[in-house]
């Protein structure tokens, strides 16, 4: 029997001993296909289907039945992670799983993990009978605009730090959701002893209540702890540490407070060959105020010929820190945990063809502990995916550059991505984590900063013999072909609004020529623009000035039909695919 065939009946396992989903009945009335099948064609014709079956020979049979227990919990999350996306995003889950029928419309809904759709032409519409996307999410009331939250925190600015907490959600403050609150602190005594004052704070607050996610959810949370206890148990014997940070975590979700756990992933030498990304990390999702994180799971399988040969690329990390363009260095690890896994499973906001992870985020917890490097083996090197970006690299450039990108590049330009989110400033002049002085600049500022480290970095390592000058081009290349954008982005999108930034600023600076039609790459101009860009970048970072970064914003991300169109359009032409669905071995089964 195959192992992935054995994954699949543990997480069968797992849940038929687990507690029901819900005891809620989830209504799906109103709820039918807003598209027809001729509608999704064009889109689902233009996704990418990547199967991914990890190695799990190695596993020890502790490790197995581990695998088991953490599906399920994924599982469970991921279905978290619907809901906070849209109201009735789990009501849709549920009528499209009554209607087998729709094969389209699910595979749209698994593609775009809601009834939301993007659509080629980057714009965002309902497929099916639901409300429209909305900035509030489901994690603000229904309706909450900037503007409303804003006035109110400007009168009550005690309330400020609970409401806008990123692990917690915000109710309207009607007698129901009172009452739904405090019932999950009545049925679950322990969320009252971990979270002090809260029933106080619920039965006075006027017009929002803030609800911790282990409260609001208490009953999926409880369910992911029971799991993560189980999985515990059984790699106890042959991965201490690991065991050690699963039962950490787990009490982690239950107080919303994440420091137990990271602490133990950070520093915990796992000896085993499992390692997983659990709980709600990154803000990509709040389109209000870029603060309120989302849910996931990540299951991986290390690879340990590649995590050896990358933990010694770490050895220059300090001489790149000092290096950067800003004034107030500081003394950075060169042990962080870096390591090559290949992926199980991914559940919630991890889902899809993310290429690597460097967590924690919280500023404060990476000073004290470090970060860990998650890079996806088996996403960075698919010869399928790098074959669609190349494709597309070779429609933008002029013809004696289009050999010049290689997956290897690539890689090299993502690992030091990652390891850029650990150096440059990490708290503004005055002391402030950069995610609450920004909000909701925060996130596009740290992507666009990650990006230009990992520019500045493979220079460094070029320059003291590290990296061959073949190499150095190749990671260049990849900077390119990351900041190309095939659709004009929408302000929300701060992955693509930082590339399309860095497109124009490379274009002012003569790094980027445009020249009959195509880009022309001056690579002896490109080390001085990466560098100029990072130095703003850091300042206004620095600075903790969000009036001054949604200026800079505005100001670099101009699209000229003349110029980015013409790219653009060529890229579209030449695509196979726009997007990928990842499906999993271990919870899908063979394809």
């Amino acid at each position: 029997m195959r192992i992935s065939a054995l994954a699949l009946s543990l997480i069968l396992a797992a849940c038929a001993s687990a507690p029901a989903a819900t005891t809620t009945t989830i209504s799906t009335t109103g709820i039918a296909p807003a598209w027809d099948p001729a509608r999704i064609e064009p889109i689902l014709a233009r996704t990418q289907r990547l199967h991914l079956n990890a190695d799990l020979s190695a596993l020890t049979p502790g490790e197995r039945e581990a695998v088991g227990e953490l599906l399920a919990a994924g599982e469970r999350m991921h279905r978290l992670y619907l809901d906070q996306r849209h109201p009735q995003a789990v009501a849709a889950s549920v009528y499209l799983e009554a209607h087998p029928e729709l094969s389209a419309h699910r595979d749209l809904f698994r593609l775009n993990s809601g009834p939301i759709a993007s659509t080629l032409d980057n714009t965002r519409e309902p497929f099916l009978s639901v409300e429209r996307e909305t900035p509030a999410r489901n994690i603000y009331p229904a309706g909450t605009t900037r503007e409303a939250m804003d006035a109110f925190l400007a009168a009550h600015p005690e309330r400020r730090a609970e409401l806008i907490d990123d692990r917690g959600v915000v109710w309207a403050a009607t007698p129901e959701n009172r009452r739904r609150a405090l019932a999950a602190l009545d049925r679950y005594p322990t969320l009252d002893t971990l979270h002090p004052g809260l029933r106080d704070r619920l039965r006075t607050s006027e017009t929002y209540l803030a609800v911790p996610y282990s409260v609001a959810y208490a009953e999926d949370i409880f369910f992911i702890y029971e799991r993560l206890i189980a999985a515990a148990d059984h790699v106890e014997s042959g991965d201490e540490a690991f065991a050690r940070y699963l039962r950490l975590r787990a009490r982690d979700l239950l107080a919303d407070d994440y420091e137990g756990g990271d602490a133990a992933w950070v520093t915990g030498d796992f000896t085993g060959n499992l390692n997983a990304q659990i709980g709600a990390y990154e803000t990509y999702d709040d389109a209000l105020y870029g603060v309120k994180t989302f849910f996931s799971l990540s299951l991986l399988v290390r690879d340990r010929p590649r995590s050896d040969e990358l933990q010694a690329a770490l050895a220059d990390i300090q001489a790149v820190e000092n290096a950067l363009p800003y004034s107030e260095h500081r003394e950075v690890r060169s042990d962080i945990p870096v390591g090559v896994y290949n992926i199980i499973a991914d559940f919630g906001q991890a889902r899809g063809a993310n290429t690597a992870t460097i967590l924690p985020n919280d500023a404060y917890l990476a000073r004290q502990y470090g970060r860990t490097i998650l890079m996806r083996g088996n996403i960075l090197l698919n010869d399928e995916l790098f074959a669609e970006t190349h494709r597309a690299f070779t429609a933008a450039v002029i013809a004696d550059q289009a050999g010049d990108l290689t997956a290897e590049g690539g890689f090299y330009r993502t690992l030091w991505h990652e390891v850029g989110h650990y150096l440059g400033v990490d708290q503004t002049s005055d002391g402030r984590d950069l995610d609450a002085a920004l909000e909701d600049t925060s996130a596009l500022l740290e992507e666009m900063k990650a990006d230009l480290v990992s520019l500045s970095a493979v220079r460094l390592l070029n320059q003291r013999g590290r990296i061959t000058d073949a190499q150095l081009r190749s990671i260049y290349a990849s900077g390119i072909r990351r900041v190309l954008q095939k659709n004009q982005p929408r302000r929300e999108q701060p992955y693509q609004t930082m590339q399309l930034m860095q497109w124009n600023w490379f274009l002012d600076r003569g790094a980027l020529r445009f020249e009959d039609g195509r880009l022309h790459i001056d690579y002896r101009r490109y080390p001085d623009a990466v560098t100029s860009l990072l130095r703003e970048v850091l300042a206004i970072q620095r600075s903790g000035d969000r009036a001054r970064a949604n200026a800079f914003i505005d100001r670099w991300t101009t699209w000229d039909p003349a110029l980015h169109e013409v790219i653009a359009q060529r890229m579209r032409e030449t695509e196979r695919t726009r997007y990928t669905m990842v499906t999993y071995e271990a919870i899908d089964g063979a394809q």
